[in-house]
């Protein structure tokens, strides 16, 4: 017997359905639905996971469909967003809210690239050993080999904490004298 979808999902296209769908097996009805997305806020290891009803093609490592994303706390080394950049376009670091996520058709690949992605940051991994690590886990797991990073986060995300506001460039002052200058510019005009 098939099972039936969630309604906050059910009039989703098939592939943004079926995606969504793994997340609602594994944790329940979302905790926020809108038309184009559904969150779920604290599930499991992660800050939280928004499903979207809008589908991205994605060739890397084969061809399939990015759906779902895990959202969790990280501060990320600035030197190494480049490298996560070329590791995998699914990855997305944002350094002012502290955060890191991963966006795929399941958990399970969101569970591989993030820890893909810490490997680069500690450099246990380079691009080349991430991407070729990423290949042989898809593969295996196919092949119903074991898949240790499709499993779980092999690390601790952290709790909070992750933000990164960076640095005041323009002081309070030059802000004031900004605007003073726009009044006296815009009197002049005659506005």
């Amino acid at each position: 017997m098939e099972k039936e979808s969630s309604s906050a999902i059910a009039q989703w296209p098939e592939d943004a359905r079926e995606a969504a769908q793994l997340v609602v097996d594994q944790y329940g009805e979302p905790d926020e639905v809108t038309a184009s997305f559904v969150v779920w806020h604290k599930p499991g290891p992660w800050k939280r996971i928004v499903a979207s009803r809008q589908v991205h093609e994605h060739n890397f490592p084969a061809p399939h469909l990015d759906s779902v994303e895990s959202v969790i706390d990280y501060r990320f080394p600035d030197d190494k967003a480049r490298d996560v950049f070329l590791f995998d376009g699914s990855v997305v670091i944002n350094r002012t809210e502290g955060e890191v996520s991963a966006r795929c058709h399941d958990e399970q690949a969101n569970f591989l690239a993030l820890n893909l992605m810490h490997d680069i940051a500690t450099n246990a991994k380079n691009i080349q050993q991430a991407r070729e690590y990423y290949a042989l886990e898809f593969l295996n797991a196919r092949r119903k080999q074991p898949t240790p990073y499709m499993e779980k986060l092999h690390f601790m995300p952290a709790q909070g904490a992750a933000a990164d506001p960076d640095t005041r460039l323009l002081t309070d002052e030059a802000l004031q004298q900004a605007v003073e200058e726009g009044k006296r510019n815009s009197a002049g005009r005659g506005g």
